[in-house]
């Protein structure tokens, strides 16, 4: 069984999803893979302790702090592949962008591989079911391009503008 409860933020309301003590879910209103792999129906309990916590440290995220990934219990659903770059995009440092390729040659290293499709990361990344928080709106093009995010574009320099993240293009 799994739960839901929306926050309302300064991009849109997103929608929060927990197992009852993890957090499996947060997306952006009208986002691409919107619930992408959830099969249960999400019962509405705002009560549960993991949202609040969640609402906390998006309420200080969206007040321009760099809460703590680690704060949260967050239990992403996805394959293994999946589960690896989403922990590779936790590692990219409030403020700071990366790049798809430079995903996948940190993946090829970790997997003892010469290389890396820096399009399979991409659409590792494009489906990650935990937005803002798993910081996959830090991921650009090879040239800087704002490229890519299941959230839309806008939101993505929105929450990058937050993070006062360089955006000029290298």
């Amino acid at each position: 069984m799994l739960y839901k409860a929306l926050y309302t933020s300064p991009i849109g309301e997103l929608t929060l999803a927990s197992d009852g003590e993890n957090l499996v879910g947060l997306w952006l209103e009208g986002q691409k893979y919107f619930a992408h792999g959830i099969t249960e129906e999400l019962i509405e309990n705002s009560c549960l302790k993991i949202f609040a916590v969640t609402k906390n440290w998006l309420d200080r995220y969206f007040k321009g702090e760099n809460p703590a990934i680690s704060e949260l219990k967050l239990a992403p659903r996805g394959n293994e592949f999946r589960q690896e770059v989403w922990r590779i995009l936790c590692e990219i440092p409030y403020g700071k962008t990366t790049t798809y390729g430079d995903i996948a040659q940190k993946l090829a290293a970790r997997r003892g591989l010469e290389r890396m499709s820096a399009q399979a990361v991409g659409g590792a990344v494009g489906h990650n079911p935990i937005s803002i928080i798993i910081p996959c709106h830090r991921v650009v093009g090879k040239n800087g391009s704002l490229t890519g995010y299941a959230g839309g574009i806008r939101n993505k320099i929105k929450l990058l503008e937050l993070e006062n993240a360089d955006l000029t293009i290298k």
